[in-house]
């Protein structure tokens, strides 16, 4: 199984700055964009504090994509 995140695009639409998630959620901003590139997954209190900053399910921001062959 395969996830991908689509925050970087939130955080467009709705003009919110990484800075301001990674100190909302008590990150650093390059573990925010490490997150954000797919290199890495949020621990789950992480993506949970992350969600709620947004204002979207985690399954609205980390989307469960089937490998493909």
């Amino acid at each position: 199984m395969h996830l991908e995140c689509i925050l970087n695009k939130l955080l467009k639409e709705n003009g919110i700055k990484q800075r301001f998630i990674a100190q909302k959620a008590s990150i650093s901003e390059g573990t925010l964009s490490l997150i954000i590139r797919g290199k890495t997954l949020p621990t789950l209190p992480v993506a949970f504090k992350i969600a709620e900053i947004v204002g979207k399910p985690i399954e609205e921001i980390w989307i469960k994509k089937e490998p493909t062959e």
